[in-house]
């Protein structure tokens, strides 16, 4: 019985998310997080302070994931509201005739450099409407991009699916290197693969076999700094990757290298520079700042995560909290059980460097107020759900975590590894392309499946760091076949009741994923 009531809330939640009228994450995860408090509290017998104290250190927790969304928002509607996105679009349209070349450029290494800062489904909305524009039709449009935004989301957001995804978990940080160094390593291979399935939905075998030496600086040019970066560092790799491989790609288009001769449709729009500048700036500014506060040598990202306290007091029972120097506010003692959790209001990628250009932004463009206040209404809007399901996911993620040994995560993980043993490494991508699936988000998918995956490897004695990797590489693959991407994307272009359809398509090279990660695993393990 303790299995069937461990595993009971995940079943239900596959449930609810996959039926034929489904029920978004918003309602599906905090009703699930619901029905594991009751079996916690009555079946299992876990303390209702310990439970109610991990609830309170859920909501702490999700300031995290949604102050990112929301910073990534406001930026995307900046660009929008000020006129940035259709100079940066008419631009990006002048480089090559070619359609292959503009597919890579715009599906690929412009939406790798986004994922890379923003992350949280934002590339497939925002390249989706360039390559409409460009002349390919939606449908298709949107499964290319649904397809092609994968490699880079295990380090999308700044890293925040493998740094926050992950940090329930307590790793050290040699291990999150690892874990980093073979998620990497992973996409890096399935990337000579999956971006031709994604141009196969749009154009013939034959004029990728023709452009095909195009296709593969494209695809190297993201690829191996994405690889190399992965080595020393778990938030730069595909923001970094993503900006060198679209600026080779950008040049190697222009100078027609692998590409076959294609006639211009339509006559090019003159650009002045200084006009692509002023509306790339955002852009430069966030990948500018992300930079110089993420490298430890230049002393900023020290600072930033500073933990001497410089102001602590009591909320009663509800905890003990502290202020540090660098806005690190902490709650713990949370009603007097070891349960705590902050929020490091400098470091966490939102109020730096999103707002902050975003801030910057408004003034460079000469933003209305009628146009600032539109910007945060219809940010504050889009954050709403989100806010919700992660908040559920967090709540039930700590609480199948309470119960030392007897946890419902353990339990899972236990009986998994009994059903499995070392063939588990087989599967385990898979286990993340599900939780991305019905929750929307790679992070959310580490986060919810994380301890079951340690879990099973230490009861198995496979590689801990290797089987976490292939959970995060799940969890990317996992956004082809994502709803909530699915939906956006489909509303972004105008197309209806196709979101089955697409699935249907985007599970095909979903599969492919998963067998090159259980192929380049067993490899990894030899």
């Amino acid at each position: 019985m303790a299995i069937f009531f461990s595993l009971a809330p995940i079943v239900m939640l596959i449930w609810m998310m996959t039926k034929r009228r489904s029920i978004p994450s918003y309602i599906a995860l905090p009703f699930t997080a619901a029905v594991v408090f009751c079996i916690q509290l009555f079946w299992f017998k876990t303390d209702l302070t310990l439970l109610s104290a991990n609830i309170v250190t859920a909501f702490i927790s999700v300031l995290t994931p949604i102050t990112i969304i929301a910073g990534a928002i406001m930026l995307n509607k900046l660009m929008q509201v000020s006129g940035a996105e259709n100079v940066v679009r008419s631009w990006l349209e002048n480089i090559s005739p070619n359609p292959v070349a503009q597919l890579m450029i715009i599906g690929w290494a412009f939406a790798f450099t986004i994922e890379g800062a923003s992350g949280f489904g934002t590339p497939a909305a925002i390249a989706a409407p360039i390559l409409v524009g460009l002349g390919f039709p939606a449908m298709r449009v949107a499964l290319l991009t649904l397809v092609m935004n994968s490699v880079p989301v295990s380090f999308g957001a700044v890293g925040t699916p493998t740094w926050f995804g992950f940090a329930n978990l307590g790793l050290s940080e040699e291990s999150v290197y690892q874990i980093s160094h073979y998620s990497a390593l992973i996409h890096f291979v399935a990337a000579f693969v999956i971006p031709l399935l994604a141009l196969r939905f749009i154009v013939s075998w034959q004029e990728i076999r023709r452009n095909i030496v195009f296709i593969l600086i494209s695809v190297l040019a993201c690829t191996v700094p994405y690889l190399l970066l992965a080595q020393v560092n778990y938030e730069f790799p595909a923001l970094l990757g993503g900006a060198i491989g679209l600026g080779i790609s950008v040049v190697t288009a222009r100078a027609g290298i692998g590409l076959t001769r294609t006639e211009q449709k339509t006559e090019k729009k003159v650009i002045p520079f200084g006009q692509v500048i002023k509306a790339m700036t955002p852009t430069l500014l966030l990948i500018g700042i992300l930079i110089v506060t993420r490298i430890h040598q230049l002393g900023l990202k020290g600072l930033l995560n500073s933990t001497n306290v410089i102001w602590e007091g009591t909320l009663g029972f509800l905890g003990h909290i502290t202020l540090s120097d660098a806005l690190i506010v902490r709650l713990s003692n949370v009603f007097g059980t070891p349960a705590a959790a902050d929020y490091k209001t400098l470091y966490v990628p939102a109020l730096i460097p999103f707002f902050l250009v975003v801030f910057i932004g408004i003034f460079l463009f000469r933003l209305k107020r009628t146009q600032v206040k539109t910007m945060f209404v219809q940010t504050a809007q889009q954050t709403n759900k989100p806010f919700i399901a992660l908040f559920g996911a967090l709540i039930m993620v700590n609480l199948m975590m309470q119960g030392g040994e007897n946890a419902p995560v353990y339990i899972i993980g236990r009986s998994l590894a009994g059903a499995t043993g070392e063939s588990w490494i087989y599967f385990a991508s898979y286990l993340g392309a599900l939780g991305s699936f019905f929750s929307g988000s790679n992070t959310v998918s580490n986060l919810t499946f994380g301890g079951i995956q340690q879990s099973i490897a230490q009861t198995t004695g496979l590689n801990v760091n290797l089987t976490l990797a292939l959970q995060s590489v799940g969890g990317a693959m996992g956004n082809m076949v994502c709803l909530n991407n699915i939906i956006a994307v489909c509303t972004i272009l105008g197309i209806t009741n196709a979101e089955g359809s697409i699935i249907k398509k985007t599970v095909v090279p979903m599969f492919i994923y998963g067998v090159i990660a259980a192929v380049m695993a067993l490899i990894l393990t030899l």
